[in-house]
């Protein structure tokens, strides 16, 4: 599974990249939602993209719907302290929220849940 984290936090980004890790990922980690678009466009379309809503310049979910204009079928994952259901609901079930703080295991959950969905998918 091919995951694309865009953090503008450079310590959050790289433990959370690193917590990430496991057999089957691979991460590519960037700083903004301009250089996310730069990665999708050299290396994409990602499987999974995982993002903070706040970021500098463009928004996660500003990145969120530039994304699924161009692929349509990536799942995503916001990052957010803040609940933003209502502003998701119109982005599809493929959009998920991630609230912060969050631990260790709701995240491996989620990337598994991905993970194997992707597997089964392929199969």
């Amino acid at each position: 599974m091919r995951i694309l984290y865009v953090e503008d936090n450079p310590e959050l980004r790289e433990t959370i990249a690193m917590l990430m890790e496991a057999p089957g990922r691979s991460i590519v980690s960037c700083a903004s939602a301009e250089e996310a678009l730069a990665h999708d466009g050299d290396q994409g379309p990602f499987d999974l993209v995982m993002t903070d809503v706040s970021l500098p310049g463009m928004s996660g979910p500003e990145l969120c719907r530039t994304l699924l204009a161009r692929h349509g079928h990536q799942r995503f994952v916001l990052c957010s302290g803040y609940h933003l259901e209502d502003e998701l609901a119109g982005c599809g079930a493929q959009v998920q929220l991630l609230h912060k703080p969050f631990d260790i295991g709701a995240l491996e959950d989620l990337l598994a849940s991905a993970q194997a969905q992707l597997q089964s998918a392929a199969s």
